[in-house]
């Protein structure tokens, strides 16, 4: 196998965003580039300033950068991984950087978020158990359409749905907090009743503990060429660039014009299930065993005083 590492001085660095985005502390992205070939993916944007992105390379000597990156932390948290990068890609298989970073993760007692689309996470099980008994673990699996043959045109790397909802059995049948990440939906191609209702109900068997949504899109400059050039090619008869176009002009965020009405039929659907949807009580959710054990630990503390 041809592996072709790239430098990197960090990998386990501060969010952004605070804990807003799924109550993450801290990103890690152990590889550039995806092999994914999604065409709707907003990492190809100019912004991101990723050449050959459809080319996975390791960072090199990752493992002593994220040990050196978490011993320095001043507290603990919980670290995301997947947001650029799909940590389960093809190389993952054979090096096993995502698997021995989870493992730095809890003998270092931080708790862990995955995003990613691949069954691969399945192989770490063990670990993710391990890092539950002590910190928040939430795993996010992306499925867009609950069609097989829809999924294959638009994400061609990928496994297909159907793997996906097996893929969030076998994680919640192991007792790990696990759910979907339902985004992009495609407006034109995906953004049905059927679509959205197929895949809550799917995830509702596979025992989703939430599911989380944007109907619609993100496109801005190189991605967006991209984007349509592949549209073109898969589904030419339906002219969807030219629905982008007249529709959406030059605009970034490309929300469906369904989005209302699949909202109103997506909130009552979940809530019928038992499904959570809202950013604040998925957090909640999964973060409250641990903040129980702290304020047991705390009260006791203080009633030893």
């Amino acid at each position: 196998m041809d592996v072709n590492y790239i430098p990197a001085k960090h990998i386990v660095t501060n969010s952004k965003g605070g804990s807003s985005w799924f109550g993450m502390d801290y990103n890690m992205n152990i590889y550039r580039g995806c092999s994914h070939g999604c065409i709707y993916c907003d990492s190809r944007s100019e912004c991101y300033r990723i050449d050959d992105f459809d080319q996975v390379r390791p960072k090199e000597n990752a493992l002593q950068i994220i040990r050196d990156d978490l011993r320095r932390k001043v507290r603990s948290g919980v670290v995301a991984t997947g947001a650029m990068s799909d940590p389960y890609n093809p190389l993952e298989q054979k090096l096993e950087l995502t698997r021995h970073a989870l493992e730095l993760c809890d003998a270092f007692g931080f708790g862990i978020g995955i995003a990613t689309k691949s069954p691969l996470i399945t192989r770490d099980i063990d670990i993710l158990q391990a890092i539950g008994e002590h910190s928040p673990v939430l795993c996010k699996i992306t499925i867009t359409t609950s069609n097989d043959d829809l999924a294959r045109q638009i994400e061609p790397g990928v496994a297909p749905s159907s793997q996906r909802f097996e893929t969030i059995r076998k994680l919640s049948d192991a007792g790990i907090f696990t759910g979907i990440l339902l985004m992009p939906v495609l407006p034109f191609l995906e953004d049905t009743p059927k679509n959205i209702l197929d895949i809550i109900d799917k995830g509702h068997q596979n025992g989703a503990k939430f599911i989380y949504p944007a109907f619609g899109i993100t496109l801005r400059d190189r991605q967006r060429e991209w984007y349509f050039n592949h549209l073109n090619r898969l589904f030419p008869e339906q002219r969807l660039s030219e629905k982008y176009t007249k529709y959406y002009g030059n605009n970034y965020r490309c929300t469906s014009s369904r989005a209302r009405k699949l909202w109103n039929l997506f909130a009552p659907e979940c809530e019928t299930r038992g499904i959570l949807y809202k950013m604040d009580d998925i957090i909640h959710c999964y973060k409250r065993p641990y903040r129980t054990e702290q304020l047991n630990l705390f009260d006791y503390l203080g009633e030893k005083s």
